[in-house]
Protein backbone atom coordinates (compact mmCIF):
# COMPACT_ATOMS: atom_id res chain seq x y z
CA UNK A 1 0.00 0.00 0.00
CA UNK A 2 2.86 2.40 0.79
CA UNK A 3 4.22 1.89 -2.76
CA UNK A 4 1.00 3.28 -4.27
CA UNK A 5 0.90 6.43 -2.12
CA UNK A 6 3.64 8.33 -4.06
CA UNK A 7 2.02 7.34 -7.37
CA UNK A 8 -1.40 8.52 -6.21
CA UNK A 9 0.10 11.81 -5.00
CA UNK A 10 1.94 12.28 -8.29
CA UNK A 11 -1.18 11.60 -10.36
CA UNK A 12 -3.22 13.93 -8.15
CA UNK A 13 -0.63 16.67 -8.70
CA UNK A 14 -0.84 16.25 -12.47
CA UNK A 15 -4.62 16.50 -12.38
CA UNK A 16 -4.58 19.61 -10.21
CA UNK A 17 -1.94 21.41 -12.29
CA UNK A 18 -3.88 21.25 -15.56
CA UNK A 19 -4.99 24.36 -17.35
CA UNK A 20 -8.59 23.93 -16.27
CA UNK A 21 -10.49 22.85 -13.25
CA UNK A 22 -12.01 19.40 -13.16
CA UNK A 23 -15.29 20.79 -11.84
CA UNK A 24 -18.27 20.02 -14.03
CA UNK A 25 -19.44 22.94 -16.12
CA UNK A 26 -22.90 23.15 -17.60
CA UNK A 27 -21.68 24.13 -21.04
CA UNK A 28 -23.71 22.79 -23.90
CA UNK A 29 -22.62 23.42 -27.49
CA UNK A 30 -25.04 25.76 -29.22
CA UNK A 31 -27.41 24.10 -31.67
CA UNK A 32 -26.74 26.66 -34.36
CA UNK A 33 -24.42 29.65 -34.55
CA UNK A 34 -24.28 31.92 -37.57
CA UNK A 35 -20.84 33.47 -37.95
CA UNK A 36 -20.87 37.25 -38.07
CA UNK A 37 -17.26 37.68 -39.28
CA UNK A 38 -14.59 35.73 -41.17
CA UNK A 39 -12.76 35.12 -37.88
CA UNK A 40 -15.92 33.72 -36.27
CA UNK A 41 -16.43 31.47 -39.30
CA UNK A 42 -12.86 30.18 -39.06
CA UNK A 43 -13.39 29.41 -35.36
CA UNK A 44 -16.67 27.61 -36.08
CA UNK A 45 -14.88 25.58 -38.78
CA UNK A 46 -12.24 24.65 -36.21
CA UNK A 47 -14.98 23.65 -33.79
CA UNK A 48 -16.59 21.38 -36.40
CA UNK A 49 -13.22 19.68 -36.96
CA UNK A 50 -12.39 19.26 -33.27
CA UNK A 51 -15.80 18.99 -31.52
CA UNK A 52 -15.77 16.53 -28.64
CA UNK A 53 -12.05 15.78 -28.96
CA UNK A 54 -11.27 14.70 -25.40
CA UNK A 55 -9.23 16.76 -22.99
CA UNK A 56 -5.79 15.35 -22.16
CA UNK A 57 -3.25 17.26 -20.08
CA UNK A 58 -0.20 17.74 -22.29
CA UNK A 59 -2.08 16.46 -25.35
CA UNK A 60 -1.79 18.23 -28.68
CA UNK A 61 -3.74 16.17 -31.22
CA UNK A 62 -7.21 14.75 -31.89
CA UNK A 63 -6.69 11.82 -29.55
CA UNK A 64 -6.55 14.34 -26.68
CA UNK A 65 -5.66 18.00 -26.27
CA UNK A 66 -5.37 20.52 -23.45
CA UNK A 67 -6.64 24.08 -23.51
CA UNK A 68 -3.43 25.90 -24.41
CA UNK A 69 -2.47 23.40 -27.10
CA UNK A 70 -5.94 23.80 -28.60
CA UNK A 71 -5.61 27.59 -28.79
CA UNK A 72 -2.12 27.21 -30.28
CA UNK A 73 -3.32 24.70 -32.91
CA UNK A 74 -6.34 26.85 -33.75
CA UNK A 75 -4.26 29.98 -34.31
CA UNK A 76 -1.83 28.02 -36.47
CA UNK A 77 -4.43 26.16 -38.53
CA UNK A 78 -7.00 28.91 -38.97
CA UNK A 79 -4.93 32.10 -38.98
CA UNK A 80 -1.37 31.04 -39.79
CA UNK A 81 -0.18 32.60 -36.53
CA UNK A 82 2.27 31.15 -34.03
CA UNK A 83 1.39 31.70 -30.38
CA UNK A 84 3.17 30.18 -27.37
CA UNK A 85 2.24 26.66 -26.22
CA UNK A 86 1.68 27.32 -22.51
CA UNK A 87 -1.24 29.24 -20.99
CA UNK A 88 1.10 31.44 -18.91
CA UNK A 89 3.05 32.42 -22.04
CA UNK A 90 -0.12 33.08 -24.04
CA UNK A 91 -1.23 35.36 -21.22
CA UNK A 92 1.71 37.71 -21.72
CA UNK A 93 1.56 37.77 -25.51
CA UNK A 94 -0.56 40.36 -27.27
CA UNK A 95 -2.45 43.30 -25.92
CA UNK A 96 -4.86 43.47 -22.99
CA UNK A 97 -8.53 43.69 -24.05
CA UNK A 98 -11.39 44.75 -21.74
CA UNK A 99 -14.19 42.21 -21.59
CA UNK A 100 -16.58 44.78 -23.06
CA UNK A 101 -14.39 45.02 -26.21
CA UNK A 102 -13.96 41.31 -26.98
CA UNK A 103 -13.85 40.41 -30.66
CA UNK A 104 -13.70 37.08 -32.42
CA UNK A 105 -10.24 35.56 -32.03
CA UNK A 106 -9.36 37.15 -28.69
CA UNK A 107 -7.96 34.81 -26.05
CA UNK A 108 -10.04 34.64 -22.88
CA UNK A 109 -8.42 33.52 -19.63
CA UNK A 110 -9.90 32.09 -16.47
CA UNK A 111 -8.52 31.47 -12.97
CA UNK A 112 -10.03 28.12 -12.10
CA UNK A 113 -8.06 27.51 -8.93
CA UNK A 114 -5.19 28.85 -6.85
CA UNK A 115 -2.61 28.07 -9.54
CA UNK A 116 -4.85 26.71 -12.29
CA UNK A 117 -5.47 28.72 -15.43
CA UNK A 118 -7.68 28.02 -18.45
CA UNK A 119 -7.71 29.62 -21.90
CA UNK A 120 -10.19 29.69 -24.74
CA UNK A 121 -10.88 31.74 -27.88
CA UNK A 122 -13.75 34.21 -28.07
CA UNK A 123 -16.07 33.37 -31.00
CA UNK A 124 -18.89 35.95 -30.82
CA UNK A 125 -21.96 36.99 -28.84
CA UNK A 126 -20.62 35.86 -25.48
CA UNK A 127 -19.40 32.46 -26.66
CA UNK A 128 -15.92 30.98 -26.59
CA UNK A 129 -14.24 27.87 -27.97
CA UNK A 130 -12.04 25.76 -25.70
CA UNK A 131 -10.89 22.33 -24.58
CA UNK A 132 -12.90 21.56 -21.45
CA UNK A 133 -11.57 18.99 -19.00
CA UNK A 134 -15.01 17.44 -18.63
CA UNK A 135 -16.43 17.67 -22.17
CA UNK A 136 -13.48 18.02 -24.54
CA UNK A 137 -13.54 20.66 -27.28
CA UNK A 138 -16.75 22.65 -26.98
CA UNK A 139 -18.24 26.12 -27.24
CA UNK A 140 -19.34 27.63 -23.92
CA UNK A 141 -20.93 30.88 -22.84
CA UNK A 142 -19.08 33.53 -20.85
CA UNK A 143 -22.27 34.23 -18.91
CA UNK A 144 -22.41 30.62 -17.70
CA UNK A 145 -22.19 30.97 -13.88
CA UNK A 146 -19.00 28.88 -13.70
CA UNK A 147 -17.13 30.82 -16.39
CA UNK A 148 -18.51 34.16 -15.21
CA UNK A 149 -17.18 33.48 -11.71
CA UNK A 150 -13.72 32.48 -12.97
CA UNK A 151 -13.25 35.00 -15.81
CA UNK A 152 -9.88 36.72 -15.44
CA UNK A 153 -8.72 38.67 -18.50
CA UNK A 154 -8.44 38.70 -22.29
CA UNK A 155 -5.62 39.23 -24.79
CA UNK A 156 -5.51 39.93 -28.50
CA UNK A 157 -2.44 38.18 -29.92
CA UNK A 158 -0.37 40.13 -32.40
CA UNK A 159 -1.68 39.60 -35.93
CA UNK A 160 -5.29 38.78 -35.15
CA UNK A 161 -6.44 42.40 -34.86
CA UNK A 162 -5.87 43.01 -38.59
CA UNK A 163 -8.80 40.69 -39.32
CA UNK A 164 -11.29 42.76 -37.37
CA UNK A 165 -13.41 45.38 -39.08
Amino acid sequence: MKFYTPIVLLLTGFLLSGCSSTLKQSSTPPVSIQANSPVSQALLDQYKNWARTPYRLGGNNRSGIDCSAFTQVTYRDQFGLDIPRMTRDQLVSGSNIPKSQLKAGDLVFFQTGYKQRHVGIYVQEGQFLHASTSKGVIISRLDNPYWQKHYWTARRPKGIDVRHP
